[in-house]
């Protein structure tokens, strides 16, 4: 079941490059740095993903990153599988599934063994935006 939200961030597309092609269709990996807030605490985060484009025109990726306080003091990682549509010209959507780990006990502890829920969208000029759900 979908649960609260329990994060949102805003941020900037920081690199890609082209790991392979293979029959034509390209596996494009994308880099990022973000700034928002879990569940009240001001975080940064930096992750990579890389998508590839079915037949269907859909792209299926895959990521990881590392959330961290805005101090610097605590870190959380995460995991995680995606499906994504461009929704107008310049614009793609993700939707998918995160796993969130953590050795904190502090202000992050919430993220260890947690499961959520994310939409992502990236611009034309490399602006993200995502928000998070915990899945109960």
């Amino acid at each position: 079941m979908l649960g609260e939200q329990i994060g949102e961030d805003k941020g900037k597309i920081t690199g890609q490059r082209v790991l392979e092609v293979v029959n034509g269709v390209p596996k494009i990996e994308t880099s990022m740095s973000t700034i928002g807030k879990y569940k009240g605490v001001e975080t940064t985060e930096i992750a990579t993903y890389w998508a590839s484009p079915g037949p269907d025109g859909v792209m299926r990726g895959e990521g990881q990153g590392v959330i961290t306080t805005k101090d610097g003091s605590e870190m959380a990682t995460w995991t995680g599988q995606g499906i994504g549509r461009f929704t107008s010209q310049g614009k793609i959507r993700f939707t998918g599934s995160l796993l969130f780990s953590t050795p904190s006990n502090g202000k992050l502890a919430f993220f260890n063994n947690l499961v959520g829920v994310f939409e992502f969208e990236a611009d034309e000029q490399g602006n993200t935006s995502s928000k998070v759900w915990e899945w109960k």
